[in-house]
């Protein structure tokens, strides 16, 4: 590391408890702007995407909101099938 410079931003959002929470936000846009991205490719509205997920338009909206981290694994896989892609999730 150099003298010069401080911390990075990863250990100075780990200083101040907030990397976990930081990382679940930015992981969630990308999910969430991912979603959103298929349903405008394939002309999907919400209501109808809610109705290929078997789930209540409020539902979906929870997914599409970006800031709402607790989402399920089973809305996820569920969401990902209704347009027709795979769920791939690993550890790195």
């Amino acid at each position: 590391m150099n003298p010069h410079i401080g911390s990075s931003l990863d250990e100075l959002l780990e200083e101040d408890a907030v990397l976990e929470e930081v990382n679940a936000v930015a992981i969630k846009r990308v999910v969430a702007w991912q979603i959103a991205q298929e349903m405008k490719a394939q002309q999907l509205t919400k209501t109808a995407l809610a109705q290929k997920m078997h789930t209540s338009r409020a539902a979906l909206n929870r997914l599409l909101d970006e800031t709402d981290t607790s989402l399920t694994l089973t809305t996820l896989s569920s969401a990902a099938k209704a347009l027709g892609k795979n769920l791939r999730i690993e550890l790195a």
